[in-house]
């Protein structure tokens, strides 16, 4: 399977960061419990993360992906090296079919890495929506992302803010722009 999806999603992700200023890292996001430093934290953590992850075949005992303020230096220049570690590792041969234990599940490399395509894109969203930039972002995967979303993400999955990693779906025009109803689906007020 190819890294292309992930590669779009995270080149998203890359075009939404170049965005965010620092008198924007205090703001609210759509992430109830999280402010724009913590999802842009979490957004270049969490490719480190998937990067250590799939070269691993498992989740590290302690993650300090999330531990470190990217945001206080150049968060893109950072974001591009966490960018580069993780498509290198998906890309590794034997990395798709790798099975990879993590804390929900273990899940084929391939899988995981729809899941890594899926939290970038939304998270991606989260910041635009956050900073007031354009949320209609990448139609074309958004649609692609919303369809198999749909075909994952049941209702054990949903529930409360820091209980499950998404909230209820949210209503939404069936007009809407295809990246606001993928994150209407996970959850996020749009």
């Amino acid at each position: 399977m190819s890294t292309e999806g992930l590669a779009a999603a995270m080149a998203t992700a890359r075009s939404v960061l170049e965005n965010v200023k620092p008198e924007h890292l205090d703001r609210p996001s759509p992430c109830a419990s999280w402010d724009v430093r913590h999802v842009a934290n979490h957004l270049i953590g969490g490719a480190h993360w998937f990067a250590i992850c799939t070269n691993n075949g498992a989740a590290p005992d302690v993650d300090t992906t999330e531990d470190t303020d990217y945001t206080a230096e150049n968060s893109v220049a950072a974001y591009d090296a966490a960018v580069a570690e993780a498509l290198a590792a998906f890309d590794a041969p034997g990395a798709q079919e790798r099975m990879i234990t993590l804390p929900f599940g273990t899940f084929p490399g391939a899988a995981f890495m729809g899941i890594a395509t899926v939290d970038q894109f939304t998270h991606a969203w989260d910041l635009a929506r956050a900073t007031g930039q354009s949320t209609d972002l990448a139609p074309e995967l958004a649609e692609q992302l919303l369809a198999g979303a749909k075909g994952m993400i049941g209702d054990a999955f949903r529930g409360p803010d820091g209980v499950a990693p998404f909230g209820a779906e949210v209503p939404i025009d069936d007009s809407a722009p295809a990246a606001d109803r993928l994150a209407a689906f996970l959850g996020r007020a749009t």
